[in-house]
């Protein structure tokens, strides 16, 4: 049965765990193992220690990255998220060694990637499919052409190329569109292209470099949920580069936070949005918080100064209890007269995680604040201002 069958039938593959290509190290390395071993899900796939970057510059050296430590599973979709210039492409292009560390090393099942002679590098690229944010394909040939062109390239026989292939267009929704030019698709057609010419040799990690950053919304989510698809039925990691954390709440596992060239933060998706630690990663959630309305934020006061009037508070749920979302009998506690104003309560790998605005009378705020003081359901009250009378 074909990739493609299982996928549409439900049935998930197991992690494949076939020889991979030998990664030769520079001969002058003697300790590197000269094949990779199959991974498990859940076993570490690649590693990053102390990575630095630095290019030269008419000014002096400029510092890309610094510092970078982390870890990424097999099987695990993660995200790389920051704000422009931030270093997030360069750091995915250390994975497939297409921008060399100035110090540090990055491992691929192990394997310093900093050691691999040239025929090494072609057979850890060929393990590394890569898709990318403006499609790069090529005008004048096919959607067969252009997915088959690695195959091609590599020497594989037509007939196996062809099969490969048709197995592709189908994983990705193309079989009709075959012998169609890229002129004729959409933005989202064109990206699925890429997707399955970046798995044309069955690789084992697949690197998104702003995959979705050209696609309006609903193809978005159609080319998040193809990806999803693709690594839990091929086993693949996925380490994916984004300025958007909708994308990184939608598809990934963890995520790291990139602030000009150092690691800010690193953790579970659930929790990095509930409990965002760094400037940075509060300044990217910004656009996803629920603020105040605009026609509400008008009437807002510091202080009443003693008068009469409402307080608005905010309930922040920040995750940590897991498995479940906000008990109404926790609202109660708010008093009959509360308003519920704005806001909303995501879930994310099983964990619910937002804000609720609310409006109460200003003389019920100590009993409130007291009522919720133990910390229950891991929900928290903040005074935002104050509504006069």
């Amino acid at each position: 049965m074909s990739i493609a069958a299982l996928i549409r039938g439900g049935i998930s593959l197991p992690a494949r765990r076939r020889k991979a290509s030998p990664l030769a190290p520079a001969p002058a390395v003697t300790s590197t193992p000269d094949t990779v071993t199959a991974l498990r899900p859940g076993d570490t796939h690649i590693t990053l220690r102390d990575v630095a970057k630095h290019y030269a510059a008419a000014t002096g050296n400029v510092q890309a990255l610094s510092g970078i430590d982390f870890s990424v599973a097999r099987g695990e979709i993660f995200g790389i998220i920051g704000r422009s210039g931030a270093g997030k492409s360069t750091l995915l292009r250390t994975l497939n060694a297409l921008e060399q560390v100035s110090s540090g090393q990055v491992l691929v099942n192990g394997i310093d990637v900093g050691t691999l002679d040239e025929a090494g590098l072609v057979a850890l690229r060929r393990r590394i499919g890569m898709i990318f944010q403006h499609f790069n394909l090529l005008s004048a040939k096919t959607v067969r052409e252009n997915i088959s062109l690695p195959l091609r390239v590599a020497g594989v026989p037509p007939e196996r190329i062809r099969a490969r292939v048709d197995e592709l267009l189908a994983l990705v929704g193309l079989t009709d569109k075959a012998d169609v030019y890229p002129a004729k698709l959409s933005g989202g057609q064109k990206q699925r292209v890429g997707i399955a010419r970046a798995l044309v040799h069955e690789p084992d990690i697949l690197l998104c470099d702003e995959a979705t950053s050209a696609l309006d919304p609903e193809t978005t989510q159609s080319i998040l949920a193809l990806l999803r698809q693709v690594s839990q039925a091929m086993g693949l990691t996925v380490v994916l580069i984004t300025h958007d954390m909708a994308v990184i709440r939608e598809i990934c596992d963890r995520v790291l936070v990139l602030d000009q060239g150092r690691a800010v933060e690193l953790g579970e998706v659930w929790r990095v949005f509930g409990q965002p630690q760094a400037d940075a990663t509060r300044a990217l959630l910004s656009p996803l918080l629920h603020g105040v309305p605009t026609d509400l934020a008008a009437r807002l006061v510091d202080d009443l100064h003693g008068g009469a009037g409402q307080a608005l508070v905010s309930l922040h749920v920040d995750g940590s209890a897991a498995g479940q979302g906000l008990p109404l009998p926790v609202l109660t506690q708010l008093g009959p007269q509360a308003v519920l104003v704005h806001g909303g309560l995501d879930r994310i790998r099983g964990h619910s995680q937002g804000e609720l605005l609310f409006l109460l009378p200003a003389q019920d705020l100590a009993r409130v604040r007291q009522a919720f003081e133990d910390g229950q359901h891991a929900v928290h009250i903040k005074v935002i201002a104050y509504v006069p009378a």
